[in-house]
């Protein structure tokens, strides 16, 4: 019987094939998985219906489970129909996950573009569709590596 919180077959199959520096994405109800995936990335659908699974629930089950060396979002975009102000409130949600998984990490921002383009390589292993309903809450997970 495993003693992490992630119990999703598949999910623990992918992470437990990948390794330093591999990319696990978990994506928002908006995401375009299909077009926006890595060569080797495999998609897993938790998005059961709109707001569920959340981003941030997905992203505490996986914390149980990975080392993780960095996250980054999506950055937000200041102007337009989609624009923000300030950092959208899914992300002081993600900020409390990490800290309580007990996890000094800042939330790196990488422009919306670029984003897709950090997905789109040989590292990208991994990704995870959610119902998430909440704007800019697509993450990048690089796994790191065990201690020694």
């Amino acid at each position: 019987m495993l003693k992490t919180d992630l119990i999703h077959p598949d999910i623990l199959a992918i992470l437990a094939s990948s390794g330093h520096h591999s990319k696990v994405l978990i994506a928002d109800g908006n995401y375009p998985v299909a077009s926006k995936l890595g060569p080797n990335a495999e998609i897993v659908h938790l998005n059961f219906m709109p707001g569920l699974l959340s981003c941030n629930q997905v992203l505490q089950g996986l914390l149980t489970a990975i080392a993780v060396e960095e996250i980054n979002t999506m950055q937000y975009v200041t102007e337009g129909e989609y624009g923000l102000t300030e950092d959208p409130p899914v992300w002081n949600d993600y900020r409390k996950t990490i800290s309580d998984a007990g996890l000094d990490l800042p939330l790196k921002p990488i422009e919306k573009w670029a984003f897709y383009e950090a997905v789109e390589n040989d590292d990208h292993v991994l990704t995870i569709q959610t119902g998430e309903k909440m704007g800019w809450a697509n993450l990048i997970l690089t796994l790191g590596c065990r201690t020694f």
